[in-house]
């Protein structure tokens, strides 16, 4: 399917869900601001990470489908480095924000 707002771009499901790994990255940035505009100061809260993760994932699944190298290595090193800071935000004793 082409739609026209698109030009020549070719959507198919793939495109699809490459599409919804962004908005899952992109809400990490609203929750952020969000948690930051309550708190009046600067947070990270833990939905953050879990955003970072979910996102990473769908994307780094479309970049295996999609064959595409420089995202693959990109999305599997976000990966390590988003699961090591939930790991951290999760210990006990850790309030999951930093300022």
């Amino acid at each position: 399917m082409t739609l026209p707002v698109l030009g020549q771009v070719q959507v198919d499901g793939w495109t699809l869900l490459g599409l919804v790994g962004q908005v899952l990255f992109f809400m990490r940035f609203i929750i952020q601001w969000i948690a930051t505009e309550r708190a009046k100061r600067t947070v990270i809260p833990t939905s953050f990470w879990y955003f970072s993760i979910g996102g990473a994932l769908v994307l780094l699944f479309y970049s295996f489908v999609r064959r595409d190298p420089v995202f693959i290595a990109g999305y599997l090193l976000a990966m390590v480095i988003y699961v090591r800071n939930l790991r951290f935000a999760l210990r006990p004793g850790s309030t999951g924000r930093e300022e």
